[in-house]
């Protein structure tokens, strides 16, 4: 079994019964659930979604190969020495919650249509114990395991089999443990960020441009204010100078949605950056204004495996968490981009073991953190594939 370390130790205990842990490590990421939701709406990329009368909840099976093969009902699948080191009270990498967040490309009002890639996948790494946040977003074009035998774009494996194959794509690939997601809809950024009062945003000049290029084409073609795919209203306010300035929900996912500024690397960092805004912005309302957002509409277009029940329940500590890392995958220095056949312009890990070593220890502060057996093969499996299209 690998061997981690991180900081901090957890203190030895009764052991308990996977239930009773299950339920330890749902209660844990609950404190901070809310807070999720409020950062999630801003991992999108083109999409609409419709509208649900409630957020809606999905149950998650946890297990791994092994299970499958005895007979369990798994939804989710990890390498067994991964769910070890995780599901063990006394191994200090237990205290770590890791929540995957994914924002559909579909362009109708429908979540959780399992055609819909997920165009952006953020893995949100939370420490119980010190309350702080790591968010690390795996660029969409990453060429990884499907999870099927086919390698293939990483966003493929929602639109395959929605957010439970994404979640063991990214279980599988990088030695993770992700237990729950939110999946995010395009209309519900909007509202929810003019719920908060907007973000506060550095805007760059050569990304004016952009930002207003997507607000008309999410509002419709004649800058009116009016989608009619979505059949919704919003306003169109352009954005008309550069510098820290508040921008408002329509502002804010147009800004999330540029891509002709650094690439892919500038738009997951974009996204980030307004995840952080808005987690300032929230942290400056009251309990009573942030229950009131929960019990508006603006979580009608999540899709979940938290209960929005429990997650109003835990308001109380959502001020307590800080953001303390926020970087890409795979690691600038570790990639190279190319075409790869018919499989086209993709980001290829050069050594898939090297990046997870690193994720590692951005995540969990391991120095010495040795992959799985399955991350290996997969990563032979990478190079094998793409030495031809990168030379």
């Amino acid at each position: 079994m690998a061997k981690q370390q991180s900081q901090g130790t957890k203190p030895a205990g009764k052991r308990l019964t996977p239930k009773q842990r299950a339920a330890r490590k749902r209660r844990n990421i609950i404190i901070f659930i809310v807070e999720l939701f409020i950062l999630a709406i801003v991992v999108v990329g083109a999409w609409a979604i419709i509208r649900l009368t409630r957020v809606e909840h999905h149950d998650l099976n946890i297990g791994t190969v092994e299970d499958i093969e005895s007979g369990t009902d798994v939804d989710v699948v990890v390498n067994k020495d991964v769910y070890e080191n995780y599901t063990e009270p006394e191994n200090p990498m237990a205290r770590y919650m890791q929540v995957a967040l994914f924002g559909l490309d579909s362009r109708k009002r429908k979540l959780g249509a399992e055609s819909s890639r997920s165009d952006t996948i953020i893995i949100a790494c939370i420490d119980t114990q010190e309350k702080t946040v790591k968010l690390v977003s795996v660029y969409r074009d990453t060429y990884l395991n499907l999870t099927n035998g086919s390698y293939n774009k990483c966003n493929g494996a929602y639109a395959a089999g929605g957010e439970a194959r994404a979640m063991t794509m990214l279980n599988t690939n990088l030695d993770l443990y992700i237990t729950d997601y939110v999946t995010v809809g395009f209309w519900g950024l909007i509202d929810a960020v003019d719920k908060l009062g907007g973000v506060m945003v550095d805007v760059a000049e050569n990304e004016i441009s952009f930002l207003n290029d997507y607000q008309i084409s999410m509002v419709g073609t004649s800058q009116d204010g009016i989608n009619y795919d979505a059949e919704a209203y919003v306003d169109y306010t352009p954005v008309t100078q550069s510098g820290y300035q508040r921008l408002n929900g329509l502002q804010a996912v147009a800004y999330c949605r540029i891509r002709y500024v650094g690439n892919d690397y500038g738009r997951t960092e974009r996204q980030r950056k307004v995840i952080a805004a808005m987690m300032e912005a929230a942290k400056n309302m009251s309990l009573s204004e942030l229950t009131a957002i929960l019990n508006s509409d603006v979580f009608d277009e999540f899709s979940t495996s938290i209960s929005l029940d429990t997650i109003i329940s835990m308001l109380g500590d959502l001020g307590e968490y800080e953001i303390v890392e926020s970087c890409g995958f795979p690691a600038m220095d570790l990639l190279q981009s190319g075409t790869i056949g018919r499989k086209g312009s993709c980001v290829v890990p050069m050594d898939l073991t090297a990046n997870v070593i690193k994720l590692h220890e951005i995540l969990f502060g391991t120095t010495d953190y040795q992959p799985s057996e399955t991350v290996k093969e997969y990563s032979r499996q990478i190079q094998q594939d793409t030495a031809q299209y990168l030379r």
